[in-house]
Parts: C-alpha cells; structure tokens; sequence
C-alpha cells in the first residue's frame, strides 16, 4: 500500500464532555500528523458519544457517511424549557412534574416517528447570510428559520424516573434530539429539554468500537518522570472502505483500474452481480479506489468519488 494510503482511513473517537467537535478534529491532526481530517457530524459539547474522524482520502466519503442512521441514547428532563433545549440553557419557564405518565408519553413519541418537520434551533452550526445561528444567538440576536424536514426511524422508551426519561432514538441526517426533546415537552404540556445525550452510533460504526476521548488528550509519565502523549492512534484507524460498509463492490484489474482512476467508465470483468447502483470500487489488490455507478447491466462501472492517494503502486495511463 502507497504512503497515502497508509494514512488515510477513519478514527472513530467517543468524544468527551465539553469538547466540541472541533477540538476533536484539532487533537487528531495534531497526533497524526495529517492535515487533511475532518468529521462526520457534529455533536453538541455536552454531548458525548461517536464521532468518526475522516482522515486524509477518506474525508472525500464525508457525504455518504454523514448521510447514514445515526442512533442516540437521550435524556429527557421534563417540567422546563431553555434557549437552548437542553439544561445548560437559559431557563425559559418551569412547570412542576412529579412523575411522567408513561403511557401518554409513548403516544406522543409515536407522533415523532416518521418524516417530521423540525425548525433548526438557534445554538446550532446552521448558517444564516454567512454566520453560524450560535454566533447570532449569543449575541442576543434571533432570526427566523425554515422547518426542515427529518426522518426519525425509531423512539424506544428505556426508562421512566420521575420527570425524566431515557429514549433511544434512531433518525435521518439533520435530526436535532434537542428540538425532539422540546416538540416532546411541548406535545406533553409541560415543555422539555435534553439533560444527557450520548451517540451510539454514526452508520456502521458503533460506540463501543470508539476510541476513549482520554486515550487522545491524557498524557503518562514513564519510569523516569518523562510525560508523553498516550500510545499511537494509527493502529485504530480503520481502511476508508470502512464508511461503506455492507455496500456492493466490484475489484478491476490493471487496467480498469487505471481507466477509472482518469474519469473513464470502465470494463467489469466478469459482469457485476447487481445491475445498476452505487457500488464501493477496489483495485484487484484490494484497495478501495473509489466510488463509482454500475452502468450496461453491471458490464460498466462510472466513476462517482475517485480516491487517487489509495493506489497502491504508479498509475499508469489506459491504452
């Protein structure tokens, strides 16, 4: 495998309490030295849970791994309302609640499952005439927002105590849980704002697969009192074909391959079982080379996304 390639792929971080993602991006660049990473999908500071870093060739896929289920387990407290629909915002209002009725919020769940409609909330990164909505809103300034609409797959109640309960939610790009939880409290009568929210999950890549937050940022003394960073992350970052998991792929020879790495439909050979769709493209050697379109009845395949630094050896120029 090519230098490149050697060091592209993904890191899957669970990222601490208080960091932003952000910071995340910044530790791992700096302990891997490559400047080119980015993530898929932000996540609140108070938030903690999956965060997939995309390094080096890998942050071409960004768009189809941000397009991916993602799954939270939240925290809802009940009987309050804040700026920023979750507790660390400035409260609004508060009604008392002794204790939920679960029933009766089951049923108002089941009207958040599906194709819904969600008004972005002010502290979040959506941009407005080039500012992000959490620049405006901490200067006091409020501008209107269009609803969007998100899918939620799934809400199941874990638990019940008191005023607050445990969801596990399974949603679309896009989804805001805290604007879930305030909808929720809204439908209830009581308002609602998240207390605690962990992501489980982004696609194929799970929480208890992440790298801890304290592997990346605590510092060790050896036997002679020298600090050093924690041990070296590139063993967990996983190949970029990663991103795709459980899509179809089809392996072109020399030269396909070569073909395609230029822009160029390119021979199947033997004929791709499926038809037609996006497939993951790889060298006959194994690397993934690239996104591409199954054309001809799977004869062909176009390209989509072409990840050049994943060559494992000199291209060389189709005949």
């Amino acid at each position: 495998m090519s230098g490149e390639a050697a060091r592209s792929g993904i890191l899957v971080v669970d990222k601490g309490r208080g960091a932003t993602s952000f910071d995340v991006v910044a530790v791992v660049r700096r302990r891997l030295g490559v400047r080119r990473i980015g993530h898929a999908g932000t996540l609140d500071p108070d938030a903690t849970g999956v965060l997939p870093i995309l390094v080096g060739e890998a942050t071409k896929l960004t768009p189809y791994l941000v397009d991916q289920d993602k799954e939270y387990v939240a925290t809802l407290r009940f009987g309050v309302t804040t700026d920023t629909h979750d507790v660390s915002g400035r409260v609004l209002s508060q009604t008392p609640v002794e204790e939920l009725d679960a029933a009766r919020l089951e049923e108002a769940c089941r009207a958040f499952v599906g194709p819904i409609r969600q008004v972005p909330p002010m502290y979040s990164a959506v941009h407005h005439l080039g500012r992000r909505l959490y620049e405006l809103a901490r200067e006091g300034i409020e501008v209107e927002r269009a609803a969007r609409e998100v899918l939620i797959r799934s809400i199941v109640i874990e638990k019940v105590d008191g005023p607050r309960a445990t969801l596990r939610i399974v949603c679309g790009k896009g989804t805001y849980v805290r604007v879930l939880a305030a909808d929720l409290g809204a439908a209830l009568g009581c308002g609602g704002a998240v207390e605690n929210l962990v992501r489980w999950r982004v696609g194929p890549f799970e929480l208890r697969d992440a790298v801890p937050w304290s592997e990346l940022t605590e510092r060790r003394e050896d036997a002679a009192g020298r600090r050093s960073e924690t041990p070296e992350l590139w063993p967990h970052v996983q190949p970029v074909e990663a991103v795709l998991a459980g899509w179809p792929s089809v392996r072109l020879d020399g030269a396909s391959a070569a073909t395609f790495c230029h822009g160029q439909a390119a021979d199947v050979i033997p004929a791709a079982a499926a038809k037609e769709g996006f497939v993951r493209v790889h060298d006959v050697g194994g690397p993934m080379i690239g996104v591409g379109e199954l054309m001809a009845g799977g004869s062909k395949v176009r390209p989509v996304r072409i990840l050049h630094a994943d060559r494992p050896r000199t291209r060389v120029l189709p005949a």
